[in-house]
């Protein structure tokens, strides 16, 4: 009896080093590796030793026969990914540390943030015996996404955050909390303090979307939602009046919507012994949503959730989940294959939302709507949000508006920044200037380096890229080369 990765899988590739028998891919060398929104444990192979579910910092990993009834679908999944693969035996060739791992000399890197990316840098820098490293984080809190990202619901994933926590205590390892470098401390004064600087600042701004009536009261962005019930320190308690609010319109359907729509129509006492921040419960307890509508603007075939979260929905008690949509959109989703995100709503009823009716009563099942096909093109109102006017010609009734389009990085002065990626300019992890010159002593990872795209394990690959780049200019030039060299830049503002 093989086991299957579920819904919780962070693609960090934990698993695949302890396989014995090569069972687990798509494998960071393969092709498909980041195109998958998890891997996949082939049950034709696996010979259920358990070693992937041990390794596995997230719990994502069950023995088949110990599946609950609502993640069975889970051995179909992993099971269907091999369908039309043969069983692959070989083995990648090994990669081993720089022959000199043990011979470097002492550096120091500075690494800007504390998130999953940051982590991931920290735990490969750490693997060289000389390595010091110096955290900073704006926040007084470290954990970055894995701490202020993730559902409080999705205990699973959050378990990331303890597999981290230990670092942060490791003696190699300095803790430089509350402190916004760019504002407390420059980035020529962090380049002169440390022999490398790695910056892992995430993307902490939202895709504008610009149509009328999206500034009005009761429209914002569908991240101050998530910073409000994980207890962001810069979402303050009454960031969200869920007060009189029956109806709840997203824009957009990645995951975070999907998050948002889960947690506005859980049952309070559900959440009850999870991270969610105190406020948060408050309200939901007293909170009045009937209808969560998720709008996306092209049909079901491109959904942009995972089918993982999904499913999570579909198989929740209490709460109905349809679908909504032009003719012929409920054929689209029965034709999609198992893999297809979108294939876990082949069961859902569908629903007109032109007739704007919310579910009745507070107590009876909430519901939300997967409204496909529904091109926003204004949010009306006069004082505040009353509905959101469609391309199609709908107009849904809403009484609070959540833009969940996607992330972005923002610009800091002093640092190169690559406007049509939203992210630090950078070429296989080591910064770049305007005119494409490398900039000395100077890294990037994660949502900084590649944009908003991806999920944490994806950052350990990502990382791992950048950490060799940085020791193989170590190689060609041991620190302090390196940081004369890069005076002589910062002082002559090149």
């Amino acid at each position: 009896m093989a086991f299957a990765i579920t819904q919780n899988c962070c693609n960090d590739a934990s698993c695949l080093s302890v396989c014995p028998v090569n069972c687990i891919h798509p494998t960071p060398d393969e092709p498909d590796f980041g195109h998958t929104e998890s891997l996949y444990i082939d049950p034709r192979t696996c010979i259920d030793c358990g070693a992937c579910a041990d390794a596995c910092p997230v719990d994502a990993i069950t023995r088949v026969s110990r599946l609950p009834a609502d993640q069975a679908i889970y051995a179909e999944i992993n099971a269907d990914y091999y369908r039309d693969r043969p069983v692959v035996a070989e083995w990648a060739t090994p990669k081993f540390p720089p022959a000199a791992i043990n011979t470097m000399p002492r550096f120091d890197v500075a690494i800007v943030g504390t998130g999953p990316a940051a982590c991931y840098a920290a735990q490969a820098l750490l693997r060289v015996p000389s390595s010091r490293i110096t955290f900073y984080d704006r926040l007084r809190v470290p954990g970055g996404l894995a701490r202020f990202g993730v559902a409080p619901d999705h205990t699973g994933t959050r378990r990331i955050g303890e597999h981290f926590r230990s670092m942060f205590t490791h003696p190699r390892v300095t803790m430089k909390l509350g402190v916004d470098v760019g504002v407390d401390v420059s980035h020529a004064t962090l380049s002169e303090r440390h022999d490398y600087v790695v910056y892992a600042v995430g993307a902490d701004t939202d895709r504008r979307l610009d149509i009328p009536g999206i500034d009005l009261p009761g429209s914002m962005s569908a991240r101050t939602l998530v910073g409000w019930y994980t207890g962001h320190p810069d979402v303050p308690a009454d960031a969200i009046d869920l007060t009189g609010v029956r109806r709840v319109t997203i824009i957009g359907n990645g995951n975070v919507a999907l998050d948002a729509a889960r947690i506005l129509t859980a049952d309070p006492e559900d959440l009850v012994g999870t991270d969610i921040s105190p406020h948060a419960l408050a309200a939901l307890r007293a909170s009045t949503v009937s209808e969560v509508v998720i709008a996306a603007r092209r049909g079901p075939e491109h959904a942009a959730f995972t089918r993982s979260e999904c499913q999570a929905l579909v198989t929740r008690r209490g709460v109905e989940v349809a679908v909504s949509g032009p003719e012929g959109t409920k054929q689209s989703i029965e034709e999609l294959p198992m893999s297809a995100p979108a294939s876990a709503l082949q069961n859902a009823a569908v629903v007109d939302l032109n007739d704007n009716d919310v579910v009745p009563a507070l107590g009876s099942a909430r519901r939300i709507v997967f409204g496909f096909g529904r091109a926003p093109i204004g949010v009306s109102g006069g004082q505040r949000v009353d509905g959101v006017e469609f391309e199609d010609g709908t107009v849904v009734a809403s009484d609070l508006v959540l833009l969940a389009i996607g992330y972005r990085g923002r610009p800091s002065p002093g640092l190169p920044f690559d406007t049509a990626k939203g992210a630090i300019r950078n070429v296989g992890g080591r910064i770049v200037d305007d005119n494409d010159a490398r900039v000395p002593g100077r890294y990037v990872v994660g949502w900084a380096k590649r944009g908003a795209t991806g999920g944490i394990g994806d950052n350990k690959v990502d990382s791992e890229e950048t950490v060799e780049a940085l020791l193989e200019d170590i190689a060609d030039a041991p620190p302090s080369e390196r940081r004369r060299l890069g005076r002589v830049k910062l002082r002559s503002g090149r």
